[in-house]
């Protein structure tokens, strides 16, 4: 398989980490919608009555310090580095237009999502609030 069949597999929508905190917000009584392309960086979850939205965050793609994402790929290294530090800027730059519209931001890294009790908690905390404090990234 070349590389950019490869690449091309990859899914932007629908992953199954996003795939199961929708799952959790259903089940917990949430209803929300998917993608908006209206708001900046296309969040993945949006709930406007609350002006919140949730990004679902790849560690690898969106550069997370966890174990997952500090690894990088042994071939053709320069070229993930400058991948990975692109996107980290274009969600940093989304995230800061999304605070100019009054949006809260929630961030969930594929690597939180292994505690279900965990991420139910925080969930629920982020919808709950009042506060215009808002986690954007660890």
């Amino acid at each position: 398989m070349k590389r950019s069949e490869i690449m091309a597999a990859v899914k932007s929508k629908d992953t199954t980490p996003e795939l199961k905190v929708r799952k959790l917000l259903h089940s917990l009584g949430y209803r929300y919608r998917l993608h908006a392309n209206d708001l900046p960086c296309k969040p993945d979850i949006v709930f406007r009555s609350r002006k919140k939205v949730i990004f679902i965050h790849g560690c690898f793609w969106h550069g997370h310090p966890c174990k997952r994402g500090a690894r990088m790929p042994k071939t053709n290294a320069e070229y993930w580095i400058k991948k990975i530090g692109r996107n980290i800027e274009r969600d940093r730059r989304g995230y800061e237009a999304l605070h100019q519209l009054g949006w809260r931001c929630l961030v969930l890294w594929e690597c939180e999502l292994k505690d279900m009790d965990a991420l139910q908690e925080t969930l629920h905390a982020f919808l709950e609030e009042d506060s215009h404090n808002s986690r954007i990234s660890d």
